[in-house]
């Protein structure tokens, strides 16, 4: 695995690598290094020499804030006779953080996730009024999921595209739906091209519905439909080369799709949050009775649960957590 080393001035090297391993979950072979007012340019070289030292590989990428600053400068000068397998990439920010920690799964070159991360680090710039954005292709209505898939013009109803199955890479439940975790991990290791958050309630809310839209990573297409709606959309030849993540708010809208027809095999739960007559199950799990009831209905009808928030955390067994779930609620 690449190692990833963040260098800047003051501590925002710190502070993007806390906020990338909220987002990201722990990361081995991940360090910062920062220059302080009181340091000089060999003390910020003996602190990245240390942080090298602690890499168990030899492809090493530098994340540094400022080109021609002294946290490039000192990098510059560590990365003599290392170029074949060390980068450095100046500018760095949060999106370019996590599509490098994203990267790394899958490509073992420095060089090679240097190139792929910069596209992330600009789409993550984003103004807001939209309208002072520099002008782009308007987003897609909600509606146009259901008359328009492929967005390419008007499909006629019953035509088919590729094999005529949506894909669904990631059905989760997730209280907070669409946010940070999802929009980057989840995302970059699931690669839709399609977000769907199924909700009645959230489709009859026009401000949670503009919230989802907004938070839409780069590349991806979110959309809000009806329970009812996904059943249909499950069924529509036309999403035939859709890759989907579905988002449910609760495991009551996975089995309410499920009672409709809708089928689904695995069902990753990031998030279930705690609300009175709920108890605790893991750090980002709560349920209470009904809760439990519905996760027990959904693995009867054969729906394999993986319980994590991020890609990189261990699957907490289901099993074990309504256990513990039953046995809670009845000494309340």
């Amino acid at each position: 695995m690449v190692g990833i080393i963040l260098a800047s001035h003051g501590h925002f090297a710190e502070g993007i690598k806390e906020s990338a391993q909220m987002i990201f979950g722990e990361q081995e072979n991940f360090e910062s290094a920062i220059l302080l007012p009181s340091m000089g340019p060999d003390d910020l070289k003996k602190d990245l020499e240390a942080c090298i030292n602690k890499m168990d590989t030899d492809q090493i990428l530098f994340l540094v804030d400022l080109w021609g600053g002294t946290p490039f400068n000192q990098t510059s000068n560590l990365l003599e006779g290392h170029e074949d397998k060390w980068a450095i990439v100046a500018g760095m920010n949060l999106p370019m953080v996590i599509e490098a920690l994203s990267e790394r799964f899958s490509n073992e070159s420095s060089h090679e996730i240097a190139k792929a991360i910069i596209g992330s680090a600009k789409e993550g710039i984003k103004i807001k009024p939209e309208d002072l954005n520099p002008k782009e292709d308007e987003k897609i209505s909600n509606n146009e999921i259901a008359t328009n898939p492929q967005v390419v013009g008007a499909i006629p109803e019953g035509t088919v595209i590729g094999d005529g199955k949506i894909d669904i890479v990631l059905a989760r439940v997730d209280t907070r739906l669409l946010h940070g975790q999802v929009a980057t991990t989840w995302t970059k290791t699931t690669k839709p091209d399609r977000i769907i958050v199924v909700s009645d309630s959230v489709s009859k809310d026009e401000l949670r519905k503009s919230m989802v839209m907004e938070a839409e990573p780069p590349g991806v297409k979110a959309h809000v439909v009806p329970v009812w709606k996904m059943k249909e959309i499950l069924e529509d030849p036309r999403f035939g080369n859709t890759r989907a993540m579905l988002l449910f708010e609760k495991p009551q809208d996975v089995l309410q799709l499920l009672d409709l027809g809708g089928q689904l095999e695995k069902v990753n739960i990031g998030s279930m949050a705690y609300s009175e007559g709920k108890v605790n199950l893991t750090s980002a799990v709560s349920a209470n009775e009904d809760d439990v009831k519905t996760l027990e209905e959904l693995i009867s009808r054969g729906i394999k649960f993986d319980v994590r928030k991020v890609p990189s955390d261990k699957s907490e067994n289901i099993d074990s957590m309504l256990s513990k779930a039953k046995t809670q609620l009845k000494m309340n």
